[in-house]
């Protein structure tokens, strides 16, 4: 028990490391909390700060959710369904709730969220990065994508893993994404959410 408490502490700490605002900071010099949506993820830094820095926010949030699973596959090796995916959420958490500017202005989880999963349930996690990359082409948007991945990956644990924890962290994980997605969520219902992707238009506009 002591073991597992000081792996979800780790986790949670992990996942609230704001690896947006170190990276913009670095290459722009910017707060991105301040910049475009404000928020501290891989797509608005992208909007930010360009490709380079968002493909290293997005590289280091995925790690700070594989991370803590892991190790906590490697400590519980016996027996690591309970661990992983208590301490999967707890990144989830860290990074949607941040310890370090006080349980506020974090990001909405997706990439810390898919970093966890690729290690406890790979299937699970690869299906659901599969519709992402699906919707989020055909709509040009990646909230759209988010939302499907978040709404797809408890149907795909328990397609692939059944009943039991790998589940349970995947509906608390999915609820956490839609809720942190939901004035995205306003916005696409309401046509007004903008596109990541441009459009590229010939010369006849077209």
């Amino acid at each position: 028990m002591a073991k597992l408490l000081l792996l979800t502490a780790a986790a949670f700490a992990a996942g609230s490391i704001p690896f947006g605002v170190i990276v913009t900071r670095i290459f722009s010099s910017e707060d991105i909390r301040a910049k475009g949506s404000g928020n501290i993820g891989a797509t608005n830094v992208t909007r930010v700060a360009g490709w380079l820095p968002g493909l290293a926010t997005l590289a280091l949030d995925l790690a700070k959710g594989a991370l803590p699973v892991y190790v906590a596959k490697t400590v519980f090796h016996g027996s690591p369904d309970h661990a992983m995916a208590i301490t999967g959420l707890a990144a989830v958490l860290g990074h949607t709730c941040p310890l370090f500017s006080g349980f506020r202005g974090g990001g909405k989880g997706v990439a810390t969220a898919a970093g966890a999963f690729l290690v406890m349930a790979p299937a699970a996690c690869l299906a659901a990065i599969s519709v992402f990359i699906l919707v989020a082409s055909c709509s040009r948007r990646v909230s759209a994508g988010s939302v499907s991945a978040a709404i797809c990956l408890p149907a795909a644990a328990w397609f692939f893993y059944g009943t039991g924890p790998l589940l349970a962290s995947s509906v608390a994980t999915s609820l956490i994404v839609l809720i942190r997605h939901r004035s995205n969520l306003s916005r696409l219902l309401n046509g007004t959410e903008p596109p990541f992707f441009k459009k590229k238009h010939g010369k006849n506009g077209q």
